[in-house]
């Protein structure tokens, strides 16, 4: 593989690894642009989620002290419900079971009392039992279990009366049943006990140790009430009656005093030592104290024991009473105190969310105001920037503190970022005008240095005219045409210039001109001129303002599509009137382009860009460019398309008002060629003393050439002697093939030749020829037309008049 191959290759492959490149990382950009969220869904999460959080906490704290308020409040109503009944109904079955033992051990004893305590009991009992159907869900654990337990066992009260009275229980059956069912109410009095407050369930667990004690007391008084018929108590019942003291003495010194406020604790005191019960402890010191085989009981122990036992009980009672009262408004207090709590904690909470959610509200709209405001800072500076760019374009001066004033923000990290933006925009403005300025002067610089050059060329061309006039050899002649041709071809590229760097060509016309000589025009400042075939339909002619700028335009046109045709193919140009001004299409026979270039030159067209010469050095199209800056400026329509034979076709609209009437001064045969004459290739055009451009200046000095020989009558044949003397203008030399060479460099002209005096149609012209011509042109013309150079406005524009 060559080395030019491997280069294309490689090159190939590199673009085709620099485009997989940057199209994975413009996919990674717009993947991550997906990612991105707006900045309102971004506050709005910063808003929401931190709220949502707070008013969850807000909730579930509410929530669960709700939870607490109401356990606690259900509890204290249980308590508060279920306490008395049941405290009812255990002192009932207390005092039915010392009234059954009573009976059964003196069957022969009235029974008014035992009778009076069943209803009783029956009247506690009734009022326990709805409490089996009461809520207790939030209760105290336990709580129903123990209820249920007691109503289930109360259930067989009827059951056991009945066999007492029956006389088929005997007291220790009836004992055990009783004190069952005190039992199941003992356990009513622990669950109640059980509670969410610790400062009411220590109270109520010292309300449950005196209810022990009572109950200790009252069994202990069951047992020697069964006694005292008897006379005698059984080892069995001293048992029990020194379990019960222990029990009752023990719940009441290690348990309940120290628990007790200072009015329970002077209650318990007096309660104490009080007669009652210190005869009680006595007695129950003697049962205990006496050994075995049984204790001998008399009839006045046992009225001294009915007596203290009934005053400890009711002192105990009393007690419980009291402190019944300090637990309950313990319980009540602390019920309420955590309604208050939760009604000011979820007050509170609330107006803490609400707080932080208007604040977090205020602070997001704030930062939201904050950002939007260093948004359209940086829009005004983005929108700012190209507006400031197009007037410096335009070449208006620009105030950097009028255009971007120098701010002064707070001073935090928005401020910051404003100040940055507004110094990046003040430097961007600075340098923007900066690089203007530079711009302008080196387009100021560039154009005076190209009007100077356009000056040496129009030194150049006045130079080269004066040596045309003086030389008649033909070989200098022709290099001297030559020359000339390459000047007009050179100030036309230096027009190029001027025009790219912003300037304006300064040939201007004072009438209007004919089509055909503006056509010809531009057709003798393109180097192949030779291939171009013009054919004009009609006689239009063109406003004297556009004269100029349409020869520069029409050049352009024509060299490019020379330029990219293949020798010998013609270049067809057509020029007709239309309906909306003039049209010249132009049509070669090139490769022609895409179909996209067509789209983007016809783009340039139609909107051209502000050239900088310096960025589009390496540009080919410079000439389009300066095609579509000047026909923006005349308002012409230039369109390029695909053509038939394969190249381009260029279709020039002149619009209306740069179409001009013919003058009437100008004869109809003036001011163009002969039908004839329409599309024959043009040698490089010849002087002739025509009009002038109206310049206006003096630095460029003005000239005037001739038609193409194309405009040269029919030849004739050659004078071999001198001129006769003519009053009137002298016909225009004809052409002779090799008549001022020498006859050693002339061709033999082969037999079937035709004369040497004949003319010929080849595109060739000898110097003589065209000497002569020059001259015989200038004499006729300045016989013709007496008046001074420049008022006739009706010649073809010359040579230098071209762009």
């Amino acid at each position: 593989m060559s080395g030019s191959n491997r280069d294309g290759l490689r090159g190939r492959n590199g673009a085709w690894a620099g485009r997989r490149h940057r199209g994975a990382t413009d996919e990674r950009t717009r993947t991550a642009d997906e990612r991105r969220l707006p900045l309102r869904t971004m506050l709005l999460v910063l808003l929401l989620v931190p709220s949502a959080a707070l008013v969850g906490l807000w909730g579930l704290a509410t929530y669960e002290l709700g939870s607490e308020y109401r356990v606690q409040a259900a509890q204290h109503d249980l308590k508060t419900t279920v306490g008395p009944r049941n405290a009812a109904l255990f002192n009932a079955l207390q005092r039915e079971r010392r009234l059954t033992q009573e009976a059964l051990a003196a069957p022969e004893a009235p029974r008014t009392a035992l009778v009076g305590q069943r209803a009783a009991t029956d009247r506690a009992l009734r009022a326990f039992e709805p409490l089996a159907s009461a809520d207790t869900s939030d209760g105290q654990q336990g709580l129903a279990a123990a209820i249920s337990r007691t109503v289930r066992v109360t259930g067989r009260l009827a059951q056991e009366r009945r066999a007492v009275d029956a006389g088929t229980a005997d007291e220790e059956r009836a004992f055990t049943y009783y004190t069952e069912a005190v039992e199941a109410g003992t356990e009513v009095f622990a669950a109640i006990s059980r509670g969410a407050d610790g400062e009411v369930t220590g109270l109520s667990q010292v309300l449950f140790d005196l209810n022990g004690a009572v109950d200790m007391i009252n069994r202990e008084d069951a047992v020697l009430a069964r006694s005292w018929p008897s006379g005698r108590l059984s080892d069995e019942d001293r048992d029990l009656v020194t379990d019960a003291v222990g029990t009752h003495e023990y719940l009441l010194e290690s348990r309940v005093a120290p628990n007790l406020n200072a009015e329970e604790t002077r209650l318990y005191t007096a309660m104490t030592r009080s007669e009652e019960w210190r005869a009680r402890a006595e007695l129950e010191e003697r049962l205990q104290a006496s050994g075995g085989g049984g204790v001998e009981l008399s009839p006045a122990r046992a009225r001294e024991w009915r007596a203290s036992a009934d005053a400890s009980i009711a002192r105990l009672e009393e007690l419980i009473g009291v402190h019944s009262q300090v637990s309950n408004a313990a319980g009540a207090a602390g019920v309420q105190q955590l309604k208050l709590y939760l009604y000011s904690i979820a007050a509170l909470g609330l107006f803490a969310v609400v707080m932080v959610v208007l604040m977090t509200w205020r602070l997001t709209t704030l930062l939201r105001r904050r950002v939007l405001a260093v948004h359209g800072q940086a829009q005004d500076l983005g929108q700012r920037l190209p507006q400031v760019v197009a007037r410096l374009v335009q070449g208006e001066n620009v105030d950097v503190d009028a255009e971007v004033p120098e701010l002064s923000p707070a001073a935090d990290e928005f401020g910051e970022l404003s100040r940055a933006l507004n110094l990046a925009g003040r430097t961007a403005v600075h340098t923007a005008v900066r690089q203007a300025e530079q711009h302008r002067g080196f387009e100021r610089l560039l154009q005076r240095i190209a009007r100077r050059t356009q000056l040496l060329i129009g030194l150049q061309l006045k130079k080269l005219d004066e040596l045309e006039r003086r030389h008649e050899d033909p070989r200098l002649l022709e290099d001297l045409f030559d020359l000339d041709h390459l000047t007009a071809r050179l100030r036309r590229y230096e027009e190029n210039l001027v025009i790219l760097a912003g300037g304006q060509p300064r040939r201007r016309w004072r009438k209007p001109v004919p089509l055909l000589d503006v056509l010809r025009a531009a057709q003798g400042e393109v180097q192949d001129y030779r291939r171009i075939e013009i054919d004009v339909e009609g006689r239009p002619w063109i406003s004297e303002r556009a004269v100029g700028p349409l020869i520069h335009i029409l050049a352009e046109l024509m060299e490019n599509a020379t330029a990219f045709s293949k020798p010998p193919a013609p270049v067809e140009v057509k020029a007709a009137p239309v309906s909306r001004g003039v049209v010249v299409e132009m049509e070669d026979r090139g490769l022609g382009m895409a179909a996209e270039q067509y789209e983007a030159v016809n783009a340039l067209m139609q909107a051209p860009p502000q050239m900088d010469v310096m960025t589009r050095a390496d540009d080919v199209r410079l000439g389009l460019y300066v095609v579509a800056r000047l026909s923006a400026g005349l308002g012409l329509q230039v369109e390029l398309r695909p053509s038939a034979f394969g190249g381009t076709r260029v279709i020039v609209l002149v619009p209306q008002d740069l179409v001009a009437e013919r003058p009437r001064s100008v004869p109809d045969a003036a001011g163009g060629p002969t039908p004839e004459d329409a599309g024959t290739p043009l040698p490089p055009p010849r002087r002739h003393a025509g009009p002038r451009p109206a310049d206006g200046s003096d630095d460029l000095p003005v000239r005037s050439r001739g038609q193409a020989m194309a405009d040269v009558a029919a030849p004739a044949p050659a004078p071999t002697g001198p001129p006769a003397p003519r009053t009137g203008p002298v016909p225009l030399p004809r052409r002779t093939r090799q008549a001022n060479l020498v006859a050693e460099l002339r061709a033999p002209a082969p037999q079937d030749a035709p004369d040497p005096q004949t003319p010929s149609s080849a595109p060739t012209r000898s110097g003589a020829t065209i000497g002569a011509f020059q001259r015989q042109s200038r004499k006729n013309r300045a016989g013709a037309r007496p008046s001074a150079p420049g008022t006739d406005q009706s010649e073809p524009p010359t040579r230098e008049d071209r762009g």
